[in-house]
């Protein structure tokens, strides 16, 4: 067949599989019996080569956070070259803390790197739906606190938002009434994403996603200028040697369950990039490996709300044991207690300081909410009883074991006071 006539990307050799891979429940992915391990040496040496280049290509217009940071954005955009083969999408997200931090730069040189960019400002999800398929595009989203930025905003996009998180994992379409007879129609979502915002995104986004915290340049940091004209062609003609080498590869990067280095969610993040890694080889397995321990562990320090909502409960079980660790506790007595410590974040949460509603939405999601109460001399009061925390102080904020704070004769659960019951008994109003 004559090469001319065929797509300028190239694309995998013709196999007995068919794409993309489908795993079926009970059985896993069919398997070619007649295929063996390719031999990925030349392979390898040309992919770790190029890998090379676009991080060079990255650095030349964009100071990233840290070498770590790099890595990930370089093998990010080359597993965009690859999607089909893969059980995950990551998202990409670009966030910097103000304008002129470099977000749109970067997210220039992604455009032109990446498989089959699909860039917007703005989008709706029927927009984002009908665009992939099979082999997806990249979508690329700039100025995402635009869509995601305010309470208003959010809420108008929380379609988009519910998209963006169903295409992290292979099979979860969008289903829509379609045609005159009123059929249901599957849309695909998978798609690699990468979203450039001021601030944070949703917290379901960040947490499928690769996060590049950009900062903006100090003065003797410099970047070349990038320039359409001049630069895209070159950008071009890597992106093209880029999927001429890895697109063949795809049934082997199907195949590849690599060695992942966290677990969950994070592992399901990192892994194609990870995989991009080993059929690179060379340096590029280390460093991937390496970027995912350094910038997970970032994320999980910066992870506000959780840490401030595990905060309260370290504050919460403080509190009790400053006043004898009662049995239960007035919402009015806690809440004094809690804004009393001029170190904690309490006295100036919201507008005037922590208030009972507040502190019942940061409990929501630990299932602990107050009750009205019967207290001494039989007066009834809204409160909390001690044993609806224990669960969540086991879980979130275990004490340390008493020998590790060297006194083995002490107790050493995270709860003093274990109960078998796990909810309120002292008297609760009907």
């Amino acid at each position: 067949m004559d090469e001319s006539t065929t797509s300028h990307t190239p694309t995998a050799p013709a196999v007995n599989r068919s794409w993309p891979p489908v795993a079926i429940p009970g059985q896993g992915l069919a398997s070619d019996p007649s295929s063996s391990e390719p031999d990925r040496t030349d392979s390898s040496n040309e992919g770790a080569g190029l890998l090379d280049e676009l991080r060079a290509a990255i650095a030349r217009y964009v100071i990233l956070p840290s070498g770590e940071a790099l890595t990930a954005v370089t093998l990010w955009v080359a597993a965009t070259h690859i999607q089909p083969a893969l059980q995950h999408a990551p998202r990409l997200a670009v966030v910097g803390p103000a304008k002129r931090c470099g977000k749109s730069r970067l997210l220039d040189v992604i455009t032109e790197t990446a498989h089959d960019p699909l860039i917007t400002v703005n989008t709706s999800p029927a927009v984002v739906f009908r665009a992939i398929g099979d082999d997806p595009p990249t979508l690329l989203v700039d100025e995402a606190d635009t869509i995601f930025g305010s309470i208003k905003a959010a809420e108008k996009n929380e379609e988009l938002r519910g998209l963006l998180n169903a295409g992290h994992q292979r099979n979860r379409p969008a289903l829509r009434i379609s045609g005159p007879e009123h059929k249901t129609r599957k849309f695909p979502t998978f798609a690699m994403a990468a979203l450039a915002g001021i601030g944070a995104l949703p917290d379901t986004v960040m947490d499928r996603a690769v996060v590049i915290r950009i900062q903006r340049r100090k003065d003797g940091e410099r970047v070349e200028q990038f320039r359409s004209r001049r630069d895209i062609p070159a950008l071009h003609a890597l992106r093209d040697r880029l999927a001429a080498w890895i697109r063949p590869l795809m049934d082997t990067a199907a195949d590849l369950v690599p060695r992942m280095p966290v677990q969950d969610r994070a592992a399901d993040t990192w892994e194609p990039l990870v995989i991009v890694a080993e059929l690179a080889g060379g340096t590029w397995p280390e460093d991937a490996r390496a970027a995912c321990v350094a910038m997970c562990a970032a994320e999980a320090d910066k992870d506000d709300e959780s840490n401030l909502k595990t905060r309260l409960l370290q504050d919460i079980r403080r509190a009790f044991a400053r006043c004898g660790d009662p049995d239960i506790m007035r919402t009015r007595d806690l809440l004094e207690e809690l804004l009393k410590d001029q170190e904690a974040p309490w006295a100036e949460y919201g507008t005037t300081g922590l208030s009972p509603r507040h502190l019942g939405l940061l409990l929501k999601d630990f299932d602990i909410k107050a009750a009205t109460l019967r207290f001494e001399g039989g007066r009834q009061a809204k409160g909390f009883a001690r044993l609806r925390f224990t669960d969540a102080w086991a879980r979130y904020c275990p004490e340390e074991s008493a020998s590790e704070n060297g006194d083995e004769s002490a107790p050493t659960g995270p709860d003093p006071h274990p109960h078998p019951h796990p909810h309120p008994h002292p008297h609760p109003h009907p």
